[in-house]
Formats: structure tokens, C-alpha cells, sequence
């Protein structure tokens, strides 16, 4: 089947449709995308699962590495006041790893942007095809209605002046069959009237669930954004209180960037398998919700020279039938009004009525082609697939560099506040409580501070 102008699947898309799929019995399941099989869905699931084992994983050693941090260190002994060996480079490797998961807080907002803007796309795309089916309809609807009208006033009265002459009133009856005839080949044009599917809900439901997205994503990213940037402050103010507070918040965000990076990685792996190709599926489900024609569906979504226009017979007759009403009037113009001069209103009218109708025709005729029902079907399948699926990427990196950060900062900081000097009671007279540098690897001996008579220093 043929791509959509502009669309071809990117190298992203071909890498994660080949990627190896397989049920809770790890049986291997095709990489079709078929979201009804309960086989694929617990392909998806699984890939769910790999992300909650990795957290349990990531959980599981943070738990023994403090455990053993916790109950396995050597004893120190008496009268030791320096720390142990090694503290510096504990300090700095948290503030590194916090450090990596700001730099990871940008890509996700790049991603979540881009995220937003193929989604987007596709709400825009959706909203234009539904704008040029309801322009398809309200054209019908209008020519019928003048059509119909111009049978019931004009051409009845044309009848009623033209009674003396027969073969004026049997001209005037052809075009009365020929405009029932338009008529009626018309109403068939209007192929989505009365459809359940409406693209205009689509749009609004797409774009509901993606501002929720959206919004989620950029509280988790505020959230992380936040713990970074209070955990480098309680290292650089030596605040244990704060840096404890921030290592219970590192375990939460930890636990929701695993979530959100299984949540990702599936849906990465079935939007890949979509997008690798798009028309089966989609004429398939379009067929069900619709009950369409596979002509109709197929020259739309294809349009290709293999599919015929299913409208053209239609259109050549509807054509052929206006051709010769305008013919017939042009004739009874020249026949009748120098013989009967009240007929000249009806037919003036009647002209005026078959000029609106011939332009509406032509405008119908652009409508129907399949040009721009296939744009706007491309314009989807680029956001969806190029930047929708681009930015889910840029947020699963997000995830992963965050889950990697605050695993390293979890192990780090308990070890990182051990190290802190212990607050001087005259701290408040001295003005020590300002902002300290960051943790040395070696404690420097307190100077000898010169008494004021305010601030005396205390024996030990």
C-alpha cells in the first residue's frame, strides 16, 4: 500500500519494530500491531513489566548498599575526628549524579514539548479532514435544497405560463426530470452524513488526554527539578534535616520515573509497530466504526492511480444532467419569452439558480478528489510517528538518566551527611550558620576564635 505524501517510517521506527516481542509465556508474538490479541497485549505488558523489574532491581541494591554502609562499617577509633578516606569523593559523585539528572530534566521538557506537538498535529489534521467533510455535506445539502426549490416554484409556474405551447411545457418537464435527476445523483455524494465516527470527537478526545499528559509529565519534571536543586542546597548548607527530606523525595521520583519509563518504552514499541504500517490497520478499523465501503475507505487513505474515484459516476452524470438543463433554459429563452414575456422572471431565476449550483459543483467536485482527505491523513501519521514517537524517546532517555541519578544519589547521601560536622551551640553568635562550602575530604581543625564580649567561648 502506498505511504502518504511525505511519510516514510524513520530509522527509530524500524529499529523498535524489530525489536523481539513475546507473551507472559515468553512465546514469541508478531510485531503486527494488533492491540485487540490478548497475546500483544501482554507483549506490551511485559515491556511494562521489564521497567517495574528494573525498579525492584535498583531498589534491592540501594537497600544493601546502605544496609551494609549502615551496619558493616568498621569501628572507629577513640578520639578520630576526621572521617573516614574517601568522603570527598562520595560528596561530589552525589553531586555529579544530581547534576546529570538536571541535565536529564531538560531532555524531558524538550521531549515532552515535542510529545505535544505531534499530537498536535494530529488533533490539527483531524480537525481540517473533519472541516472538509462537513463542507462535503453542507454543499449537498444546499444544491439539493435549490434544486428541489427550483422544481417547486419556478418550473411549476414555467409550466403554468407555457400550457399553450406543448413543446415548450415538454422542454420544461426534461428539465424538471433533469434537476430531480441531479438531485437525487447528489444525495449519494454525501458519504459521511449519518456517520457514527465523527473526527471532530476524535480531535477533542485526543487532545483531552493529551493536555492530562502533558500536565502530568511537567509536574514529575518540576518534582525532580525540585529535589535536585534542595538536595545540592542541603549539601552545600550541610543541612541534614533537608537532606534527609530530600532523600525520602529521591525514592518517591525514583519510583515514578521507573513507571513512567515502562509506561514509555511501551508505548514507543507499539506506536513503532503502527507506524511501520499504518493503512491495514486503519482502513480495518475505520471500516468498523463506520461502515464504509473498502472503495470509499481505500481511495481516500491510498489514493493512488490503482484506486479509481468511487464518486466519478456520480459526478459525470450529475455534470452531464446540469449541462442539459442549461441547454434546455438557453433554448426556452430564445423559444418562449418573446411569446409569453411573464416567463422571462421564472427564468432568470432559474439561471441564477443553475450558476450558484454549477459552483458549488465544481467546489464539490475539488472536495471529493482525495487529495485533501490524504493530506490531512499524512499530516496525522507524521506527528503521530515522527514527533510524537521522537519526543516519547527524548522522555524515556529523561527517565532512564533519571532513574540513574537518584539511584547513585540514594546511595551517596547517607554517607554524603554522616560527614557533616556537627552544628556549634555559639554558631548562632559567631555567624557560622551561613552558607558553608561544599564537604571536604578532610575536616580542617576549628581555628581558635578571639572572645567577644558578647559570645564567650565554652570550656570543653
Amino acid at each position: 500500500m502506498g505511504a502518504p505524501p511525505g511519510y516514510r517510517p524513520s530509522a527509530w521506527v524500524h529499529l523498535l519494530h524489530q525489536l523481539p516481542r513475546a507473551d507472559f509465556q515468553l512465546r514469541p508474538v508478531p510485531s503486527g500491531f494488533a492491540p485487540q490479541e490478548q497475546e500483544y497485549q501482554q507483549a506490551l505488558l511485559l515491556v511494562v513489566a521489564l521497567a517495574g523489574l528494573g525498579l525492584g532491581l535498583s531498589l534491592i541494591f540501594i537497600a544493601v548498599y546502605l544496609i551494609r554502609f549502615c551496619c558493616c562499617r568498621p569501628p572507629e577509633p577513640p578520639g578520630a575526628k576526621s572521617p573516614p578516606p574517601g568522603g570527598g569523593c562520595v560528596t561530589w559523585s552525589c553531586i555529579a549524579a544530581l547534576l546529570v539528572g538536571c541535565a536529564g530534566i531538560g531532555i524531558g521538557f524538550y521531549g515532552n514539548s515535542e510529545t505535544s506537538d505531534g499530537v498536535s498535529q494530529l488533533s490539527s489534521a483531524l480537525l481540517h479532514a473533519n472541516h472538509t467533510l462537513t463542507a462535503i455535506d453542507h454543499l449537498v445539502l444546499e444544491m439539493v435544497e435549490r434544486l428541489d426549490e427550483a422544481v417547486r416554484t419556478e418550473l411549476t409556474t414555467l409550466e403554468e405560463v407555457l400550457t399553450q405551447r406543448t413543446e415548450l411545457v415538454a422542454a420544461t418537464r426534461g428539465a424538471r426530470r433533469q434537476a430531480e435527476a441531479v438531485a437525487q445523483q447528489l444525495q449519494g455524494l454525501a458519504f459521511w452524513r449519518g456517520v457514527p465516527l465523527s473526527p471532530l470527537q476524535v480531535a477533542e478526545d485526543v487532545s483531552f488526554v493529551e493536555e492530562y499528559r502533558w500536565l502530568a509529565y511537567v509536574l514529575l519534571l518540576l518534582l525532580e527539578l525540585l529535589v535536585c536543586l534542595f538536595t545540592l542546597l542541603g549539601l552545600a548548607k550541610q543541612s541534614k534535616w533537608l537532606v534527609i527530606v530530600m532523600t525520602v523525595m529521591s525514592l518517591l521520583v525514583l519510583v515514578l520515573s521507573w513507571g513512567s519509563m515502562g509506561l514509555e518504552a511501551a508505548t514507543a514499541v507499539g506506536l513503532s509497530d503502527f507506524c511501520s504500517s499504518p493503512d491495514t490497520y486503519i482502513l480495518n478499523l475505520t471500516r468498523e466504526e463506520t461502515g464504509l465501503g473498502s472503495d470509499i475507505l481505500s481511495y481516500y487513505f491510498l489514493c493512488n492511480q490503482a484506486v479509481s474515484n468511487p464518486f466519478q459516476q456520480r459526478l459525470t452524470l450529475s455534470q452531464r444532467a446540469l449541462a442539459n438543463i442549461h441547454s434546455q433554459l438557453q433554448g426556452l429563452e430564445r423559444e418562449a419569452v418573446p411569446q409569453f414575456p411573464s416567463a422571462q422572471k421564472p427564468l432568470l431565476s432559474l439561471e441564477e439558480t443553475l450558476n450558484v449550483t454549477e459552483g458549488n459543483f465544481h467546489q464539490l467536485v475539488a472536495l471529493l478528489h482525495c487529495r485533501g482527505l490524504h493530506k490531512d491523513y499524512g499530516a496525522a501519521l507524521r506527528g503521530l510517528c515522527e514527533d510524537a514517537l521522537e519526543g516519547l524517546l527524548f522522555l524515556l532517555l529523561f527517565s532512564l538518566l533519571s532513574a540513574g541519578a537518584l539511584a547513585t544519589a540514594l546511595c551517596s547521601l547517607p554517607r554524603a551527611w554522616a560527614l557533616f560536622p556537627p552544628r556549634n551551640p555559639s554558631a548562632s553568635c559567631s555567624g557560622s550558620h551561613l552558607s558553608e562550602p561544599f564537604l571536604h575530604a578532610r575536616l580542617e581543625p576549628v581555628p581558635h576564635l578571639r572572645s567577644f564580649p558578647s559570645c564567650r567561648r565554652r570550656p570543653h
